[in-house]
C-alpha cells in the first residue's frame, strides 16, 4: 500500500512539473527610460559655450536598443554633441553612449528653453527641458 501511495504521489509530482514547463520565453527588448540632466549654469553669456552633462537611465539593458536625439529651441542656439557633431532643431541623431555631454552656444539675449527628445528604437521617448538665460556683457561681482 505504502509503495503504491508513493508511485501515485511521484507520478503525480512528475506529470505537475511537466505541465509547469512552457517552451515560449518571454524576452524583454523593451526597457522603460530617462534622461538625466546634471546641474548646468543658468546664466551663460551671448557666444560663450556651455556644458551640458545628460546620461540615459535605463530600468532595463537590451544591447539592441539604439537612442537618437533632437531638439527644439525659442532661441538661436547651436547645439553640439562631445564628438563635435552639430545637431539641427527637429533632426534626429543617433547617440553613440548613454552618457554624453552637450555644448550650447547661445547668439541670441534673454530667456531662452530648449526641448530634449530622447527616442529609443522602440519608439519610446523621454522629454527634457534646459533653460538658461544669455546676457550679453558679464555681470560686475
Amino acid at each position: 500500500m505504502k509503495r503504491t501511495l508513493s508511485y501515485l504521489l511521484y507520478t503525480m509530482l512528475l506529470a505537475c512539473i511537466v505541465c509547469a514547463c512552457d517552451d515560449n520565453l518571454d524576452i524583454t527588448q523593451n526597457y522603460a527610460f530617462d534622461l538625466q540632466v546634471m546641474p548646468y549654469h543658468k546664466t551663460v553669456i551671448q557666444g560663450e559655450t556651455m556644458e551640458v552633462r545628460c546620461r540615459i537611465v535605463k530600468e532595463g539593458n537590451y544591447s539592441g536598443t539604439k537612442y537618437y536625439i533632437r531638439y527644439f529651441t525659442d532661441g538661436k542656439v547651436e547645439l553640439r554633441l562631445d564628438d563635435g557633431r552639430v545637431l539641427t532643431p527637429n533632426d534626429l541623431f543617433p547617440l553613440t553612449n548613454d552618457q554624453f555631454r552637450l555644448y550650447l552656444t547661445s547668439h541670441s539675449t534673454g530667456a531662452q528653453n530648449i526641448d530634449l527628445y530622447i527616442e529609443n528604437s522602440f519608439g519610446q521617448m523621454v522629454r527634457k527641458s534646459v533653460s538658461f538665460s544669455c546676457e550679453t556683457v558679464k555681470k560686475e561681482e
